[in-house]
């Protein structure tokens, strides 16, 4: 008996010392809210076959073939969101993860803010943010910088977004022309987008390289939605004024069909700005076909015709004399109002998409992608007729009070009244004129045209995942791109002429030298007529290994890019105006790697670098695109070196990151377009100083091997310090400067190109939204699913977009070559100060509630931006009229600057309202 139960015993105790030294994860499922146990809920551990549900109690367990290292766990449940969990496996260790906490998404609606298509894609003077890059992100300062920082155009580490890549189901979205997204291709569709992944900085994408910023990868396969539908209802007074949205999804069907829809539309006659009217369609379908256990093949059709009218950038003497919603773009006609700048984007979606599952741990995604359509920007031209800008310079104030026999008070006065009091486009007068004009056998006075861009995209690409053993993960992609861009004027209306002269109105030159004194009509070209060809050949490869205490990874890419422009017009200010250009070839390489050490589970550094160089933008290689074939001088590829090291800490109530990042950017050029007063000290090449009667020019501004250096610091931290109210801050401290002197020219129709002068810039900031952003704010989650946030948002350092111009030697030497004899040093230099726009507070609140009636949820959701309606500019840039040191001068010493810098204002407060319901 004894012996039988020491025998006993021993196999007691080896039992329960074998279960000690295995690898188990196990683990609970909450409600977020009510704490409640979740049964069936699905958890996977990410990139295995490992696969369980959560019993009665919420709990789970995996006991066996368990892999070592960082995981991701992730878990979902029909109804619910999903969450993904990062976890480290040891071996002979436990790895316990109770009173994991899911949101039902009928209350995760109520979370979802719908960024207008305008703080996506504003294109006023570059003041593009990445707004879309980030709103997915479950990183705090992410969602931060997107929803609450997006208003003040906050860039992410002071970047635009060409640095940062969007895929739609692995095919990359960036624009050829800037690089950046155009968002409204596939605006409205915010019920079919949600499904998205997300890399920040330079961690690894398992679908290409990336950018310095990150990927977004959009993933629209139809067998990955859940089954059921949505309707939306949304009014706001921000860009539209209502949104309507309807999509269904069919889940996998027998048979292996599958398929979503969603159709949309946005529209107002204006958003906060006057004149801003907002019209836009969205229409989306894909139909996915399963054809056996490996293979399946996805099409997507994207369709989202759009028209928004723009607003104005206004110097400071407009908005005091009218205010932050004036817009000059517009007038009445016919007792509406009439927006002469439309952007129109018409550019639909087709792509698709095979995915082959090779084997449980590789496959391979197959992708065609097929781009076509048009964008229009309209404006008015003149020909001989007054200004039509009802806040032309001439027409204002500070141009009476400036005159050079003394202040004219009576004109100022008068020029005040009529602003006040009108102050808007005068249709009336510009039809009139266009009448006077035919009866007297002339063409046109007026004619409102747009700068028409008809492009076509087909994009192939092929992308590999492997996963070799547990430990090491393999990406790699091959993709080419054919691009071609039909540019051209077009003119849209007359307005009432029977057509215009396609001649240069100023100085006389024939924009279509081989069809000189042309009239044009409605439909016809206008100005100038120009394709572009490109292409891009690129590949990549990456390898990513997991370890207990370290994870790490090395990717490499390799592309070549090509750009041609053919000319279809001769200008005859420029002999190499029509034909086929030089053909451009760019090499770009990029090479980075990162680790992650885990010092224990909660405590991590993460560290990321890289080097890459790539093409410059169609934008940025050509000095005048649209009038001749010249290429920027010593053009070559930008390159790109960044790090950024993070310590990271997690626990069930407490998470915190903090990053510190440096980028430097080399070899950058910009290009710009303005009208100039000044060029006291202009020599072309080959030719002696321009005349004194051509100091006044129209010019294209050439900024060629720019430097700019990026430094700062970011932190996210949010707190959940009871299951109803989770507390947030956010930090961003950065310093974005041009980091050298570089090259400057200018090139006119009326003097060809200037000989290359340095623009003394280095240390100047570098323009587009505020340099140091904070908020702090709070959420509470009622068990009763109704929800109320409130943040306080603080923004510093942004600056006003520098003329470099002014910083070169043509701002302090006279024609003789010798410095300007008035000449002072230190009025120069605060002359030259860069405008900082100053420090402010932004308050905004969120709430909602949900219903679930039946087998049916009802949503509402509501948001007010900027409570206090505070005042703040948003960007703002220098005019390049006063380029010399009497002309600036002269105009700072006005009672009122008749060429100061022209600005963005933010919105006041605005509101968001959205109601949704779910079948």
């Amino acid at each position: 008996m004894k012996k039988s139960l020491i025998v006993f015993l021993f196999v007691i105790f080896s039992a329960f010392t074998i279960h000690a030294q295995q690898t188990i994860v196990t683990g609970s499922v909450t409600e977020s809210i009510s704490q409640e146990p979740i049964a069936d809920v699905t958890v996977v551990i990410e990139g295995t076959d490992l696969i369980t549900q959560t019993d009665e109690l919420g709990a789970f367990e995996f006991t066996s073939n368990l892999p070592l290292g960082e995981q991701i766990l992730r878990i979902s449940k029909d109804g619910y969101s999903f969450k993904r969990f990062p976890i480290v496996i040891n071996e002979g260790q436990t790895v316990n993860i109770q009173d994991m906490a899911l949101l039902k998404d009928s209350a995760a609606d109520l979370f979802t803010i719908s960024l207008s298509d305008d703080e996506l894609n504003d294109d006023g003077a570059g003041l593009d943010n990445i707004s879309g890059l980030l709103q997915s992100s479950q990183d705090v300062f992410q969602r931060t910088a997107a929803f609450e920082f997006s208003s003040s155009f906050f860039r992410v580490r002071g970047l635009d977004s060409e640095n940062g890549s969007v895929l739609i189901n692995g095919i990359e979205m960036n624009k050829m022309f800037d690089g950046r997204p155009q968002w409204s291709d596939w605006g409205g569709l915010n019920d079919v987008l949600r499904n998205q992944e997300l890399t920040t900085g330079l961690q690894p994408s398992s679908y290409n390289f990336g950018g310095i910023l990150g990927t977004t990868n959009m993933n629209v396969r139809a067998s990955q939605y859940r089954e059921g539908g949505r309707i939306t209802y949304s009014s706001s007074n921000r860009s539209y004024r209502n949104r309507i949205m309807a999509s269904y999804s069919s889940g996998l069907l027998e048979g292996g069909w599958a398929y979503t829809i969603m159709a949309g539309r946005r529209w107002g006659d204006e958003g906060y700005q006057d004149g801003t009217l907002y019209d836009a369609n969205s229409f989306f379908a894909s139909v996915e076909k399963k054809l056996g256990e490996k293979h399946s093949l996805n099409f997507t059709s994207i369709y989202t015709p759009n028209r928004r009218g723009k607003s104005s950038p206004n110097t400071q003497e407009v908005y005091d004399l009218k205010d932050i919603r004036y817009n000059e773009y517009w007038g009445w006609l016919d007792g509406e109002k009439r927006n002469s700048r439309i952007k129109e984007v018409v550019e639909p979606i087709l792509m698709l998409n095979h995915y082959w599952d090779i084997s449980s741990k590789t496959s391979l995604n197959t992708n065609v992608g097929y781009q076509f359509g048009k964008i229009g920007n309209s404006r008015l031209d003149f020909a001989g007729g007054a200004n039509p800008s009802p806040a032309y310079y001439q027409d204002l104030p500070s141009y009476f009070l400036a005159d050079d026999d003394g202040p004219d008070y009576e004109g100022a006065y008068l020029a005040e009244q009529e602003f006040i009091n009108d102050g808007q486009i005068d249709w009336e007068r510009i039809l009139d004129a266009n009448v006077t004009n035919n009866a007297a056998g002339l063409p046109g006075a007026y004619v409102l045209y747009e700068d028409r861009t008809d492009d076509t995209q087909l994009t192939l690409n092929s992308i590999l995942n492997t996963e070799i053993n547990e430990n090491i993960l393999i990406n790699a992609a091959f993709t080419y791109k054919d691009f071609k861009s039909e540019n051209f004027g077009n003119i849209i209306d007359l307005l009432g002429s029977t057509g215009y002269l396609n001649v240069d109105n100023f100085d006389g030159f024939q924009f279509d030298a081989r069809n000189p004194d042309r009239i044009v009509g409605e439909g016809d070209k206008f100005r100038y007529n120009y394709e572009i060809d490109a292409s891009v050949i690129s590949g990549y490869a990456q390898a990513q290994f997991k370890y207990s205490k370290v994870d790490f990874y090395a990717s490499a890419s390799l592309t070549s890019t090509s750009y041609q422009r053919n000319g279809l017009w001769e200008h005859s200010a420029f002999a190499n105006s029509y034909g086929k250009g030089e053909k451009l070839t760019f090499t770009g390489v990029g090479a980075k790697g990162g680790f992650t050490y885990k010092i224990t589970g909660k405590h991590l550094i993460d560290v990321n670098g890289g080097y890459l160089t790539k093409a410059p933008t169609l934008r940025n290689s050509y000095s005048n695109v649209r009038e001749n074939n010249d290429v920027v001088s010593n053009i070559t590829e930008e390159k790109i070196a960044s790090v950024d090291v993070s310590y990271i800490y997690r626990s069930p109530i407490v998470k915190a990151k903090l990053t510190g990042y440096y980028t430097k950017i080399q070899d950058a050029n910009e290009i710009a377009f303005y009208f100039a007063d000044g060029l006291a000290n202009i020599n072309t090449v080959g030719n002696e100083s321009v005349s004194i009667n051509q100091t006044t020019a129209f010019v294209q501004e050439v900024l060629q091997g720019v430097d700019k250096k990026h430094i700062g610091a970011e932190l996210g931290l949010e707190a959940q310090v009871t299951p109803t109210i989770k507390l947030k801050g956010v930090a961003s401290i950065g310093q974005y400067t041009y980091d050298n002197n570089p090259d400057l020219y200018l090139t006119s129709s009326i003097f060809g190109r200037t000989n290359t002068y340095t623009a003394n810039i280095k240390d100047y900031k570098v323009s587009g939204g505020p340099q140091k952003a904070y908020s702090v704010g709070f959420e509470y989650r009622d068990p009763d699913y109704w929800w109320f946030g409130a943040t306080a948002n603080f923004f510093d350092n942004a600056y006003v977009d520098i003329s470099p111009l002014t910083r070169t030697e043509n701002f302090y030497l006279d024609r003789d070559g010798l410095p300007i004899n008035n000449y002072d040093p230190e009025i120069a230099r605060d002359l030259l100060k860069q405008e900082d726009f100053g420090d402010y507070m932004v308050v905004n609140l969120t709430g909602g509630k949900s219903w679930k009636i039946g087998d049916y949820y009802v949503g509402l959701f509501a948001s007010i931006n900027n409570l206090l309606d505070e005042i703040y500019k948003t960007g703002g840039f220098e005019q390049g009229r006063n380029a010399n040191y009497n002309e600036l001068l002269a105009d700072n010493s006005n009672p009122k600057r008749v060429f100061g810098p022209k600005y963005w204002y933010g919105r006041g407060t605005t509101y968001f309202l959205n109601v949704n319901f779910r079948f």
